[in-house]
């Protein structure tokens, strides 16, 4: 049986921030009321509040103005581009793509996908792990980290590769609507199932592409963590000067 877990108070507080934000309570350009205001306007403690802040901040809804305060920016702008690397791990069909489904399974929530989610740590989640190859070469690792809401009622944890994207897959199956995604790039050093997958010497650091896919009130449906060997990548992106 699969059990719920309710996000922690500081998401639920940024849920609701977010939806009066996009339902234009809190207007594009304005101030968002002081810390003050929010502790007592929702009962909960400066910590809660001040975590609930940054991670809108974060995720691009408000920003911090010196001598002004804190500001809401409205919907985070969505850019398209082909290189996405968020849209190739949603839209992956597993059946289809270059490459080899390596893990399936029920695993801790990793720290930097527990925060994201709003889960507690040790909390149990689906991971979907693909191993993208190019020339029989390991060029790019995805693992995706589904909470226990989106896994009833689909086919996640057959361990057999997926007709479809995933994202297909859960709209289908589980009703709901993938609206926006965040990335965040980092580096680190690989786990050690990640070196052996990637066919790593020790010592080499990987680019982690932490994809995050919400519905329209900001809910994580979907986190991939994409990773790619720092050796053999160059990234380049090319944008307009406005």
């Amino acid at each position: 049986m699969a059990y719920e877990v309710e996000p922690p108070k500081y998401v639920r507080l940024a849920q609701t921030l977010q939806r009066r934000i996009e339902d234009g309570t809190y207007a594009p350009g304005t101030r968002v009321p002081s810390e003050n205001q929010l502790v007592q306007t929702f009962g909960m403690s400066r910590p809660t509040v001040v975590r609930a802040l940054e991670l809108l901040k974060r995720d691009g809804w408000l920003e911090s103005r010196q001598g002004y305060g804190t500001i809401v920016r409205a919907r985070p702008e969505v850019v398209e581009r082909k290189d996405r690397r968020g849209r190739e791990a949603l839209e992956r069909d597993e059946t289809q793509s270059a490459g080899r489904l390596v893990d399936v399974g029920r695993v801790p929530v990793p720290a930097r996908v527990a925060s994201v989610l709003g889960l507690p740590k040790g909390t149990e989640v689906l991971m979907r792990r693909f191993l993208v190859e190019e020339d029989g070469e390991a060029v790019e690792l995805v693992s995706s980290y589904f909470p226990a809401g989106m896994v009833e009622g689909t086919e996640l944890e057959a361990d057999a590769p997926l007709s479809g994207s995933t994202r297909e897959h859960l709209e289908a199956r589980k009703k709901v609507r993938f609206d926006h995604v965040t990335e965040r790039v980092s580096a680190r050093l690989p786990e050690a199932r990640e070196a052996e997958l990637l066919e790593l010497p020790d010592g080499v650091p990987v680019l982690s592409v932490l994809v995050v896919a919400r519905d329209a009130s900001g809910r994580a449906l979907q986190v991939s963590d994409v990773l790619l060997p720092a050796d053999r990548q160059e990234l380049e992106d090319t944008y307009r000067l406005n």
